[in-house]
């Protein structure tokens, strides 16, 4: 069953990074740390799917339904940086190089692209570092179940020794290396989110330290700000610090949820949302880079103040929507669900059972007899489901299959092992 908590915190975090690349208000940064949210609910998913899987089938599967979405991206607007002038561009960040092409399929190292196509690569830092997390993630799991929280600390203080002792790497592997120190900690506080034992941690514990890393944060920030005050995406000590924070008390709790299914139009949002994510991030930096040659278009684009702003941010959720619309059958294909236009319902956030991804759970149950066999399937649910299960229905293919017998080998869904 799906934590609408969670989705709902993914939500939010998306939505945030749409307004923050749209308007660069830098407060945004400070009351909600989206990225940090969004590494930290990575973590705990990731940490469930290592409970049930083996490490490698994990990397594999998470991999699958990430890098579909990308190679689509990376088949539009590649071709178009390169009619656009790419390879004779003087001075660019990244200039054209052949071989940098390959991490538009494997990210590695952040996918390059010309100076005008900015808008297309530039959010991309945060695919690789979600790669390298994954990569990463069955040894920092390892380590955690290990040490525990000495473990979440670690990237803070290796973040420590590099500011201490100036190490650095080559550009690639040095943005690479400080993503992981700055945002390492929420995604290893994730695993602690999923094992409960954040949750043990008492409230008189978790505020003051919460506070305590949080004014910590804050006092840094004061000393080091960047090009925009007060803006934490600019300064990776406040970020760390700020972001853990927030973290450790937003997944400390679970509050009930019961409330966002009385309310379809927002519940059928979250849902879209997190059935589309990865979407709706590569593709709505192009879409706020497009408001205002749409707006031109139409004459609205001398509009001020808040008329202005209302405006700018309706048409670029549109032009996010048409994106996700016409391009989200990427991740479907990638979680081997059926496309859809409209990803709604349970099923929009649960891969379809494929034979290839299933693993052999053996089951053993005493044979039954009819009576009793009846009797279970009459109180069993479906998955996810309010009512009885029935006979298995012949139209409806795999997904309906019989109560296990003697010994018989049982396949684990997906939406029981993600």
């Amino acid at each position: 069953m799906r934590n609408r908590y969670l989705d709902l915190l993914r939500a939010a975090a998306i939505v945030r990074v749409i307004v923050y690349h749209l308007f660069g208000w830098p407060w945004l940064s400070i009351l909600l740390p989206a990225m940090g949210v969004m590494f930290a609910l990575a973590g705990s998913l990731t940490a469930a799917s290592l409970e049930k899987r083996a490490a490698g089938r994990v990397v594999a599967s998470r991999l699958r339904r990430l890098l579909p979405p990308l190679w689509l991206l990376g088949l539009v607007v590649v071709p178009v940086m390169l009619v656009a002038g790419w390879p004779r561009e003087v001075g660019g960040e990244h200039p054209f190089s052949v071989p940098r092409l390959a991490f538009w399929i494997l990210p590695i190292g952040d996918p390059p692209g010309s100076d005008a196509g900015i808008d297309a690569w530039e959010p991309l830092w945060y695919i690789r570092a979600y790669l390298w997390f994954i990569l990463l993630s069955p040894v920092l799991y390892a380590l955690y179940k290990r040490v525990g929280w000495v473990a979440v600390a670690a990237p803070l203080a290796l973040m420590a020794m590099l500011d201490r002792t100036g190490f650095s790497l080559p550009d690639t592997a040095d943005a690479a290396l400080w993503d992981f120190v700055t945002y390492g900690a929420c995604w290893i506080a994730g695993f602690a989110h999923r094992d409960g034992r954040l949750h043990r941690v008492k409230p008189w514990v978790v505020i003051p330290v919460a506070v305590a890393m949080g004014a910590a944060a804050l006092y840094w920030l004061a000393g080091h700000q960047g090009e925009d005050a007060w803006d934490l995406n600019d300064v990776s000590e406040s970020q760390a610090l700020w972001s853990l924070a927030f973290v450790l008390l937003v997944l400390r709790w679970q509050p009930p949820m019961d409330w966002l299914g009385r309310i379809r139009p927002l519940d059928s949002l979250v849902t879209v949302l997190n059935a589309r994510a990865v979407t709706v991030y590569l593709w709505h930096n192009i879409a706020i880079a497009a408001v205002w040659p749409v707006l031109a278009v139409v004459a609205l684009d001398d509009l001020a103040g808040d008329a202005g702003g209302v405006v700018d941010l309706g048409t670029a959720l549109l032009l996010t929507l048409l994106a996700m619309l016409f391009l989200g059958w990427a991740e479907d294909l990638a979680a081997r669900r059926a496309p859809r236009w409209w990803p709604s319902g349970p099923r929009a956030l649960q891969p379809e059972e494929v034979l290839a991804e299933r693993e052999p759970v053996t089951v053993t149950m005493r044979q039954p007899d009819a009576r009793s066999y009846r009797a279970a399937a009459a109180l069993s649910r479906r998955p996810g489901g309010t009512g009885p299960r029935s006979a298995p229905d012949p139209a409806a293919g795999r997904h309906a299959a019989p109560e296990p017998l003697a010994g018989e080998i049982v396949e684990a869904p997906d939406w029981f092992r993600s």
